[in-house]
């Protein structure tokens, strides 16, 4: 999971997040106000976490920008967590929280190996 920790770190410090962790799973909470589902990707493949979200916004014609800081898109690229699985993965977004669930890996079970001995031994 440290890798995920990482590179969210690395994100602009306008993007606010939670990780969370659960003995199955992983949740992931950005928020992302203005973004519906209409305007926002989310894909699991690879190893990674791909967001891709855009706002629209409406002005109304009697007003012009004289300064803009609100972004209007995020495009970001997160590795999954070593134990985490993209099979099962989903996605939900409310009123611009993004929620991304990531189910963990079933544990290997322990594989013993029978030790014959030799034909010396």
């Amino acid at each position: 999971m440290s890798t995920l920790r990482e590179a969210l770190g690395d994100l602009s410090d306008d993007v606010f997040f939670d990780l969370l962790e659960s003995d199955d799973e992983y949740l992931l909470v950005l928020d992302i106000p203005g973004v519906s589902a209409e305007t926002l990707q989310v894909a699991v493949a690879g190893g990674q976490i791909e967001i891709d979200a855009s706002r629209e916004k409406s002005v109304d014609d009697d007003y012009r920008y004289v300064e803009e800081n609100r972004s209007l898109f995020l495009d970001v690229s997160l590795p999954l967590p070593d134990d985490a699985t993209e099979t099962g993965a989903s996605a939900t977004v409310e009123r611009g929280v993004l929620e991304v669930t990531l189910p963990k890996r079933e544990a290997a079970a322990e594989t013993t190996i029978d030790v014959v001995a030799g034909e010396d031994a």
